[in-house]
């Protein structure tokens, strides 16, 4: 008898798939290419931030544009 438990979870529902895609349209991509030390390094910064890696880059960015302007 196996242990594991089966799911009822069948995917995104049409509603979910249209929400996100709204979502998601209000966002562009930049990519950065980093070595996967400094990939993992930024990851294990940002949980010790207690935010996610997307979060935190953003929040650097936007701190480095205040200090550089002069804000």
């Amino acid at each position: 008898m196996s242990s594991e438990k089966s799911s009822s979870y069948k995917g995104l529902t049409e509603a979910r798939r249209r929400a996100n895609k709204k979502y998601n349209a209000r966002f562009v991509e930049i990519k950065v290419r980093v070595t996967r030390e400094k990939r993992s390094l930024i990851k294990e910064h940002a949980e010790k931030m207690g935010e996610s890696a997307t979060a935190f880059i953003n929040r650097a960015i936007d701190k480095a544009m205040q200090r550089d302007l002069g804000e």
